[in-house]
């Protein structure tokens, strides 16, 4: 085993980025592929099982956690197991979302001229757009305490608007395609959270190198 090979714990192993970054992950990677309902080498694992998920991460080297209601329009009582209690079990690489920081405060019209950073915070120049994106900021909030007060390191990754293709002006607005993150570009980003050496608590904006950038790199 060399020192980038991990034994890994994946939720949300059957959701669209699961699936899709499974192939491109590092092929000596011992991944434990989970989702709420078992499927072809999925296992069922519920995120707010806390009984189950404690074994379930036992000798682990990094938890990402996939598993969430990904809507933006969801309501509180969709939102709250995954995206609420499930986060307090999962430990590690956090799939959160730039909806945690989407909007300002008070008008929702983010400039692409002001991008995005890893220091954009939902309690400092910009406010989560939807109650999702409030969950996902509360994910990270999460992820920063866990991280100092315990010895568990967490990335947060926000995730931009994964999509298998580069999207077309055509069919979405401009705002999806300055946030676009290509399945090859989503894995490299778990793959280089999970193997970073000397990390406390880290946010990482997840975007592709588009040509307007909503989020900064």
């Amino acid at each position: 085993m060399t020192d980038l090979c991990r034994r890994v714990v994946l939720t949300g192993a059957g959701g669209r980025i699961g699936s899709a970054i499974m192939p491109l992950l590092p092929a000596c990677w011992d991944v434990q592929r989970t989702d709420l309902e078992a499927d072809q080498g999925i296992g069922a694992l519920d995120v707010t099982d806390r009984d189950a998920c404690p074994a379930a991460f036992t000798g682990a080297d990094a938890v990402v956690h996939l598993a969430a209601v990904p809507d933006p329009a969801a309501s509180w009582e969709r939102l709250l197991p995954a995206n609420v209690v499930g986060t307090t079990t999962s430990p590690g690489p956090q799939g959160t979302a730039v909806s945690a920081v989407w909007c300002w405060p008070v008008v929702c019209t983010p400039s692409l001229l002001d991008p995005i950073t890893p220091r954009s915070g939902p309690v400092t120049r910009r406010a989560p757009a939807n109650l999702y994106g409030a969950t996902k900021a509360w994910a990270e909030a999460l992820g920063w305490w866990v991280a100092a007060t315990t010895s568990t390191s967490v990335v947060a990754l926000r995730i931009g608007y994964f999509a298998a293709q580069r999207p077309s002006a055509e069919t979405v607005p401009a705002r999806e395609m300055s946030a676009w993150l290509s399945p090859r570009d989503a894995a490299e980003l778990v793959r280089a959270a999970v193997v970073a050496e000397g990390l406390h608590f880290e946010v990482a904006n997840g975007i592709s190198a588009n040509r307007h950038r909503f989020a900064d790199l």
